[in-house]
């Protein structure tokens, strides 16, 4: 057994854990000395992964197999997360895309992935955070994606989800900074995991120059974690474009309230 170095950092609850960057979030986590709640809906999966990373890393991988799109199971995992005082980390990795456009997609499915994407993210993030606050330390990681702020690339629900994740990050870390609380939104491009395939589109059919291996993804968003960054954005190498984005947005902030409207629009009464 590989004993771990690190000193203990609490517990970090991952969703969407069996395959991909999940997996790798956990096996990360647990060298950096988190103990684990691995959360997915193949049990046989998060039980060898967890077995994996105990002997790796001598951390304690609790395993909870649940549907987060299925009301039921994702309240009992609220009501379990509520009561375990050792969370000190949330990564709401858990998620669902497709590539096809709204004419050829099912409004079902695109509300299961609302509810995945959008509602079980919010949820969960409402089930730890009380207790966070309560003990002065905690952080939040959410998966979001490049179509957050590029909604035309993919499905427009996809990306709107997306955009949901990264509004309501940039919120959280608002209201909780003061108060002891990290919170980063992850906005991955195309990462090589079986999201693709699940989705539809085999990632092999994609320019490989755009896909990054998911343990390069990990890896980066971790790095930007560790460096404090609010919004993480692996593939995009010229940081000053983000900047200049927020900058523009935060600018447009104070003026986004007024009582009269725009000249612009302030044309004369057609009779």
């Amino acid at each position: 057994m590989t004993q771990h170095t690190s000193s203990h950092r609490g517990t970090a609850v991952v969703t969407g854990a069996s395959t991909g960057m999940g997996a790798l979030y956990a096996g990360r986590l647990a060298r950096m000395g988190y103990d684990l709640i691995i959360i997915a809906r193949n049990h046989n999966r998060l039980n060898q992964l967890a077995e994996h990373i105990t002997t790796d890393s001598g951390r304690n991988v609790e395993v909870v197999a649940a549907d987060l799109a299925d009301p039921a199971q994702l309240a009992a995992l609220e009501q379990k997360l509520q009561q375990d005082a050792s969370i000190t980390l949330l990564v709401n990795n858990a998620g669902m895309g497709t590539h096809t456009p709204l004419l050829q997609s099912s409004a079902a499915q695109m509300t299961t992935m609302i509810a995945l994407n959008v509602v079980a993210l919010t949820r969960l993030t409402y089930a730890v955070v009380p207790g966070m606050v309560a003990r002065g330390q905690g952080a939040i990681i959410n998966i979001a994606s490049i179509v957050s702020i590029a909604p035309e690339l993919l499905n427009g629900v996809y990306g709107g989800s997306k955009a949901y994740v990264l509004a309501f990050s940039q919120s959280l870390h608002h209201e909780l900074a003061d108060k002891g609380i990290q919170v980063q939104a992850v906005l991955p491009g195309a990462t090589a995991t079986p999201f693709w395939d699940n989705g539809g589109l085999p990632v092999s059919q994609l320019d490989p120059k755009i896909v990054m291996s998911a343990q390069q993804m990990v890896d980066a968003a971790l790095t930007g974690f560790a460096r404090g960054e609010r919004v993480t954005i692996p593939s995009l190498h010229d940081e000053t474009l983000w900047d200049r984005y927020e900058q523009a947005r935060q600018a447009m902030i104070p003026h986004l309230g007024s009582d009269a409207p725009a000249e612009r629009y302030q044309t004369a009464a057609v009779h």
